[in-house]
């Protein structure tokens, strides 16, 4: 397990490596370090801007290298986000390292968590979170498959399906409060009528009755939410939800 001196250390050392790195020309520190959030179970998230776009090829290899054979690394993978690539490594201590390149004309904060260490960032461009009626049809699509599941007694996949409706339902709440949506990040965050009403649809067993009670429940929830987000959207999807319900039993 990784100390939080031994953090600091890597963090302080790979943005030195970025420094000397003459293809990069700006870096930051993102995430929770760079809202003053960080603690004892943070990761590490770097923010590397190229010149040239033909350097990312290079640029990748010479980094991946350097955390394998210096750092430790077992693993890693690639996320892309539009003009984004972080590559995430796991190290040997259970340290995540995430290194995002981006081209230079893209360099800029995309969340308030962006602290700028050197070069130029463009102007922020925090994206919007989602919409209801985004986070509903996620909700009404993981509903359907549910109760498709439940009715073929594919209880593994009817378990899958009720947490993604929770989940949905849940953002929609964190939507309503004004809190992060994407991976679970405000649902600790919400109030707590809400979170015992969620709580609810926890699945206890793998048991089709329990399956079913657990659906119902998410559904209820999942409609009072939609009652809060959009009131016109609630009323047209409330028959077709009543009756995913009532085919849950």
């Amino acid at each position: 397990m990784f100390t939080l001196e031994q953090r600091v250390h890597l963090r302080t050392t790979l943005l030195a490596d970025a420094r000397a790195d003459e293809r990069i020309v700006a870096a930051a520190i993102t995430g929770s370090a760079a809202a003053g959030e960080e603690d004892r179970w943070s990761d590490i998230d770097l923010a590397f801007a190229f010149a040239d776009p033909a350097d990312l090829p290079e640029l990748l290899t010479v980094w991946t290298d350097r955390m394998y054979s210096v750092h430790g690394a077992v693993h890693h993978l690639d996320v892309p986000a539009g003009p984004w690539l972080y590559r995430v490594f796991l190290l040997a201590d259970t340290l995540q390292v995430d290194l995002a390149f981006v081209p230079v004309v893209e360099f800029r904060a995309l969340a308030p968590t962006f602290q700028l260490v050197f070069g130029v960032a463009a102007d922020a461009q925090h994206p919007a979170p989602p919409s209801a009626t985004d986070l509903a049809g996620y909700a009404w699509l993981y509903a359907l498959h549910a109760r498709s599941s439940l009715q073929r007694n594919r209880l593994w996949q009817a378990e899958h399906m009720i947490r993604g409706l929770r989940d949905h339902t849940l953002a929609l709440a964190c939507l309503r409060h004004g809190l992060p949506t994407a991976h679970g990040k405000g649902f600790d965050r919400l109030p707590t009528d809400v979170l015992f009403a969620v709580k609810g649809g926890f699945v206890q067993t793998l048991d089709p009755d329990e399956l079913g009670r657990a659906f119902r429940a998410t559904l209820s929830c999942l409609l009072n939410e939609l009652r809060y987000a959009d009131p016109v959207l609630a009323g047209h999807l409330e028959l077709p939800l009543l009756a995913m319900a009532d085919s849950g039993e």
